[in-house]
Formats: structure tokens, sequence, C-alpha cells
């Protein structure tokens, strides 16, 4: 019984934490433009997420290595040096976007300035990732984030014509007034908001906090292969939400509040409580993920002693890159830059960086000199090359598109 609590639990926090302010912003920015025609990038996004974490997770497990001991041993000093300055920027960039975020959110339940919240929520972020157990702190924010699956009920509350949003998402095509590049750009924004690097980072290196081994890899596939594809159900519900309200009434996603929008028209003051309280959730738990991911990464890479099992004071630098990370955040949004527009430039520059970290954890999942028997099997490694060309494809077009579009303009 245990053990099956301990994995309904892992589910259910996959569910919650899979959804953060790159997933939010994108998914209704998309629905309101395209409706569900791009539909079929989140579920690319979901199956190739799956993939990753489930590799990370078993390398992690297996070798007892997180993802940047790995690089710097696969790729040397010079080259991993290299890659961890590309990820901890793009880690940099979604942790602001993502403290942004919960500003955001406060703001929708105070009317208070977000300028004002930002050092509050990065404090609130610090404090925690300071005093709260690892496990109690993935959990809580996990399972608040379930509030988000009010945009699934308010999308049954608002009665749509389900055979419409049924025919924009099995058979996609470019609406009228939207050029091809804008679509693939908006395409490629969606695959980074769903595979954002820091999440396998944070995967990785959470296995090594909690422990796991050989025998947790059974209930580590549940987890990922079950939460995360529900997870993306919500990001679907997120865009049909926008599809439905503010794609007839032609308006363009540019703040929180109409995000949350299709949900009060559905649900009323209580629907727009709980979307604010998963809101909160969501960004709350990713910016604690992103912060950890700051020094998950310079940490492992330097040799340093890392993570939330040791104490703070056995741990001093891997704790002070988090705090330099944070005040970076502050500092950035306190120049007043919007943080839905930095939030659609890390989904994509996410997209860019994914092959820094996909290449070395794909290689090592198939070395037999660090997993054993427990190396990739001819499906998953059929899957991974077919997601290594996707990931590729994506990383290269990202930034093209990006100048061509006017950043989807």
């Amino acid at each position: 019984m245990k053990k099956l609590l301990g994995v309904a639990l892992g589910v259910l926090t996959a569910i919650g934490g899979f959804l953060d302010i790159g997933d939010l912003v994108t998914n209704a920015v998309v629905g309101s433009r395209f409706g569900l025609s791009l539909a079929w990038v989140v579920v690319v996004g979901v199956i190739g997420i799956c993939v990753f974490a489930q590799m990370s997770g078993r390398v992690a497990a297996v070798s007892g290595r997180a993802t940047f001991e790995i690089i710097r041993e696969r790729l040397g000093p010079r080259v991993g040096g290299a890659n961890l300055v590309a990820s901890f920027l793009i880690n940099l960039l979604t942790l602001t976007a993502e403290i942004g975020g919960i500003a955001l959110a406060l703001q929708l339940a105070s009317d208070i300035q977000p300028k004002l919240w930002i050092p509050v929520a990065a404090f609130a972020v610090w404090l925690v990732l300071w005093r709260v157990k690892f496990q109690v702190m993935e959990n809580v924010t996990g399972l608040l984030g379930l509030c988000l699956v009010v945009f699934a009920v308010a999308l049954f509350l608002l009665g749509p014509d389900w055979s419409e949003l049924a025919s924009q998402a099995l058979t996609p095509a470019i609406p009228g007034g939207e050029g091809s590049a804008v679509y693939w750009y908006y395409a490629v924004a969606l695959f980074g908001a769903a595979m954002t690097p820091y999440e396998v980072f944070f995967f990785s290196s959470g296995a090594v906090e909690e422990g796991w081994s050989v025998k947790d890899l059974g209930q580590s596939r549940i987890n990922v292969l079950i939460g995360f594809p529900l997870g993306g159900l919500l990001s679907i519900a997120i865009a049909a939400c926008a599809a439905v309200v503010l794609l007839p009434a032609g308006i363009d996603v540019s703040s929180l509040s109409q995000v949350v929008l299709p949900v009060a028209e559905a649900g009323g003051k209580l629907a727009l409580v709980i979307v604010i309280l998963g809101i909160f959730a969501a960004t709350f738990g990713a910016a604690l993920e992103t912060s950890l991911s700051s020094g998950y990464t310079v940490a492992q890479f330097f040799g340093w002693s890392w993570g939330k099992f040791r104490k703070p004071a056995q741990a001093a630098r891997f704790h002070l890159t988090m705090i330099i990370a944070l005040l970076i955040a502050i500092g950035v949004l306190l120049t007043g830059v919007d943080p839905v527009a930095v939030t659609e430039y890390s989904v994509v520059f996410s997209a860019v960086a994914l092959p820094l970290t996909y290449i070395p954890i794909l290689l090592v999942a198939n070395d037999p000199g660090y997993m054993g028997k427990h190396v990739n099997g001819r499906v998953t490694n059929a899957v991974a090359m077919v997601y290594l060309v996707i990931i590729m494809v994506a990383s290269l077009a990202a930034i093209p598109l990006m100048i061509i579009t006017g950043a989807g303009a």
C-alpha cells in the first residue's frame, strides 16, 4: 500500500509539475491565434520529454551521477564548459520568467503592481530552498499545481463545438492571416515549452537527492509515462480554452489576465481563485526547480558539494550560486522588462539549448560502462534517435524563425 501511494503521489506531482509559466503563456498564445492546429506539437513534446526524462532518471539511478557530472566527463572541460555557460544562461532566463510569473499571479490576486511582488517572490523561493526538505517542496508545489485542472473543467463549462476543436487538432491548417513562418515559430516555441532543459537537470539531480537506485526505476518510469502525458492534456486544455474564448474575439494574449479570462468566464470568481492558486503553485514550483538547477549545473561541473540533502553549510557554494541567480533574476525584472515577453523568449531559447544536454545523456544511456545491463533498449533507442533529429532541427530553426517573424509578431 505504501508503494502504491508513492506511485500515485509521484504521478500527481508529475502532472502538476509539468506546467510552468512557459507552458501557460505559450499554449494560451497559440490557442488565441491558431486554435488547436498546433496541438500535435504538444503531443510530440510530451513524448520527447518522457523519453528524455526517463533516460536521465535511469542514468542517475544506475550510475549515481547527475547530468553535469556526466557532461564534464564525456565532453571534457573545454567543450563541457561551453555547454555549462549556455545551459546556465538559458536556465537563468527561465528562472527570470518564473519569478515574473509568480509576481503576475500575485498581482491577479491582489491588484498590486508586479514590481512590488518581485523581491517578495524571490525571497520566498530562497526561504523554501533554504529551509524546506526536497521531497516536501516537490510534492506540495506539484499537488497544488493540480489546481490547473480548472482549465479542463472550464473547457467543458464553455460548451464548445467539440467537432470543430477536433477538426482543428486532427487536420491542422494555418489560419488565414497567419504566415507559415509564424506557424513554425510557434511550433518550435511549444516544443521548447514542453522540453525545457531545466526539467532534466532537476529530474536527474532529484534522483540523486532522493537516493534512487535500480529498484526505483519502475516507479520513476510510471511517474514519467503517466504524469507527463496527463500534464500535456492540461496544456491542450489551456490552448482549447483560448481557442474557444479569445480566438473568436480577436484577443491576442499579452498578459496573464488574458490567459485566465476563459476560466473566469466559464466558472466565475471561484474558478478564478482556483486558477490563480494553480498558476502561483506552478510558477513557484518551477522557480524552485530552476533555482536548484542553477546550483546543480555549476556545482556538478566543478565538483563542488551540492544538494538539499546536505546542510547549507556543507554545500555553501551550491547555495551561493542559487542566491546569485535569484538576485540576477530580480535585477532583470526590476528594469521593467515584460515577464510575458521574457517567457516567450525563454521557451524558444530552451529549444536552442536542448541538444547540449540531450546528446550526452543519450550517449551515456547507451554506454555499458555506466549502465551495465540497463542501457537503452532497441525501441527506446529508435525513438531517442528520431527525437535527436527533431531536436536538432528545432534548435537550428529557432533563431532564424525568431528573426524572420520578429518573435512571432
